[in-house]
């Protein structure tokens, strides 16, 4: 029996799954030292490997790598990495906004996600995964949230919500899809407990060397020293922006 407490190596989780989707990851440095978030994407269908990351300042935007070749930029071209004050907001869709506005008005990351649901793209349905990250004194908590249809049908949206103490060495990675399928079976159970690592470049390379070689677009790893703030990203597109 799996012992509720073990730590995979999340090379081992990506390199077992042909299609996860898109997947939140955040933790701490086994070091204590650093506050760790990633976020990647995937896509099957010609429009959605048809985009690449780019930073803007501390945000991160998604853009066509060739807007010529757009079919429909509704679920595909978003912010996925917005700063407000000393937390960031990482996710995979327009709630990203949502999240924003909401917090920016004094309410709850909660009370945003009450106001949305999963993704009208039936008939995957594919949930919408969200991360906060929230710094204060030189510590940091985190919560995940996950968005899905209730059946098969999209009848009704069911929310989960997971908040979590930093502990360090320990991350959580949440991620929209079992597996590859269709229609593509939607993520189950609790956000998987996964390692970080010391060093961004080891992490982020295990991470993107371990994605499925054909589905894999984009991934953004950020680490943020807590005692400091000082960031350090790293990016990865697997194509190029044209124009």
């Amino acid at each position: 029996m799996k012992n509720i407490y073990d730590i995979n190596d999340p090379g081992s989780l990506l390199k077992e799954n042909s299609y996860p989707g898109r997947g939140i990851m955040v933790g701490k440095t086994p070091d204590g030292k650093k506050a760790v978030f990633a976020y990647f994407i995937m896509g099957r269908s010609a429009n959605s490997r048809n985009r690449v990351f780019e930073e803007t300042g501390e945000d991160l935007i998604i853009y066509p790598a060739d807007a010529s070749k757009v079919e429909d930029p509704s679920l595909i071209i978003y912010r996925p990495v917005r700063k407000l004050g000393d937390q960031l907001i990482v996710t995979n869709g327009d709630q990203t906004d949502t999240i924003y506005d909401f917090m920016k008005e004094g309410k709850s990351f909660e009370e945003a996600l009450r106001s949305r649901c999963f993704e009208p793209d039936a008939p995957n349905l594919t949930p919408r995964i969200s991360a906060l990250l929230t710094f204060a004194e030189g510590a940091f908590t985190y919560k995940m949230s996950i968005l899905k249809s209730a059946d098969p049908e999209g009848s009704a949206c069911n929310r989960y919500t997971y908040e979590y103490a930093a502990l360090p060495g320990l991350g959580h990675f949440i991620h929209t899809y079992e597996c590859d399928g269709n229609p593509i079976p939607t993520f189950q159970g609790e956000p998987e407990r996964v390692a970080m690592e010391n060093d961004i470049d080891a992490f982020a390379n295990r991470i993107w060397e371990n994605l499925h070689g054909e589905n894999k677009i984009s991934l953004y790893v950020r680490y943020v020293d807590l005692e400091s703030g000082a960031a350090e990203n790293r990016l990865f597109n697997k194509n190029n922006k044209i124009g």
